[in-house]
């Protein structure tokens, strides 16, 4: 979709898109409401002023919508599409998943959620390190950098939508 049919769109289709952006009610409300926005950077600049106020809530309702890394969606629609695409460079080689597995239940053992990280643009072995890396963060700390991923992730996928 170009920026002017989304400044242009009905609500429910507006809505549709930026919710597979990151599925935040809020902020999609609030992401919408804002329009028109007349250029990318502006949607962008709202969208990311908005998201920096995710909280525990925020983070928790956008992570129901992301698979475990190394696994994938279960979902057939836009938020499942863009998922896939962005872990293609996951390799899905039995050491690979075994060993994201496991680090995925570390983690979620440790903080009571799914892992989360921007995977576009990263391998395995990349993402394996961050997972590790994270695994030693206090719980407020990996709460701030989650929040951070899931912002990079939305912006990632905002602007996608409009090129």
């Amino acid at each position: 979709m170009d920026l002017t049919r989304f400044d242009e769109a009905d609500p429910a289709a507006a809505s549709a898109l930026v919710r597979a952006c990151a599925a935040v009610e809020s902020w999609v409300d609030a992401v919408v409401a804002g329009r028109p926005y007349g250029s990318l950077d502006a949607l962008l600049d709202r969208a990311d002023a908005l998201s920096a106020r995710w909280g525990a809530a925020e983070v928790e309702e956008a992570l129901a919508d992301h698979p475990r890394i190394g696994e994938r969606h279960p979902g057939s629609g836009a938020g499942a599409g863009l998922s896939q695409q962005e872990q293609s460079g996951v390799d899905r080689s039995t050491d690979t998943v075994a060993r994201l597995a496991e680090g995925n239940r570390r983690y979620e053992d440790r903080f009571g959620r799914i892992f989360l990280v921007r995977a576009a643009g990263r391998d395995a072995e990349e993402i394996l390190e961050q997972l590790e890396r994270r695994l030693g963060n206090d719980p407020d700390t990996e709460l701030a950098v989650t929040a951070g991923q899931l912002r990079e992730i939305a912006a990632l996928r905002l602007k996608g939508s409009f090129s």
